[in-house]
């Protein structure tokens, strides 16, 4: 067993655990937290297949802004549970039957297509840098990059009328 595939098994081990804790926590704070850890191995997972500006990308949108976005919210709000259960009772039986479906899934899909999978090849210099994306984004995909900038300022002003308007009233 190489260095590599030993890091890579420990890092998915941290992410698996991190991601059960996550969802059989009781605090939402906690939860918060044990998904900023998971993003966080996801980060470390790109860096493992040569993509670094993916994932500072991750660690600063998704461990950073989105996180930082959700705890504010949970705090805002209370992360109290309702007191109420007897409702939705079905939850519980139908997404024990949805993850065995899903499973059922992910075993035929292996055993049918597993030897057709793809190998991984080592990747090309300068694959993922920030100069290549940064490269691509300006010279071939200049357009839709602007699109997207021009759709992100427009949604941003409009959230701003609208709260304008509301504090008028």
């Amino acid at each position: 067993m190489t260095p590599d595939l030993l890091f890579f098994f420990i890092l998915a081990f941290v992410a698996v655990v991190a991601a059960i804790a996550m969802l059989f926590t009781r605090n939402s704070v906690y939860a918060a937290l044990l998904l900023i850890l998971n993003f966080s191995m996801i980060a470390v997972f790109y860096l493992l297949l040569d993509a670094p500006f993916i994932a500072m990308a991750q660690i600063t949108v998704y461990a950073g802004a989105i996180m930082v976005l959700f705890l504010f919210v949970i705090m805002l709000l209370g992360g109290q549970r309702p007191q109420s259960r007897g409702a939705m009772r079905w939850q519980l039986p139908m997404a024990i039957f949805l993850g065995l479906v899903l499973l059922v899934e992910l075993a035929f899909l292996v055993i049918t297509k597993g030897s057709s999978l793809p190998g991984f090849g080592k990747s090309p210099a300068g694959f993922g840098t920030p100069e290549q994306i940064g490269d691509y984004l300006f010279n071939q995909y200049l357009l839709p990059f602007e699109i997207t900038s021009v759709l992100l300022l427009a949604a941003m002003v409009g959230a701003i009328v609208l709260t304008l308007k509301e504090k008028k009233k």
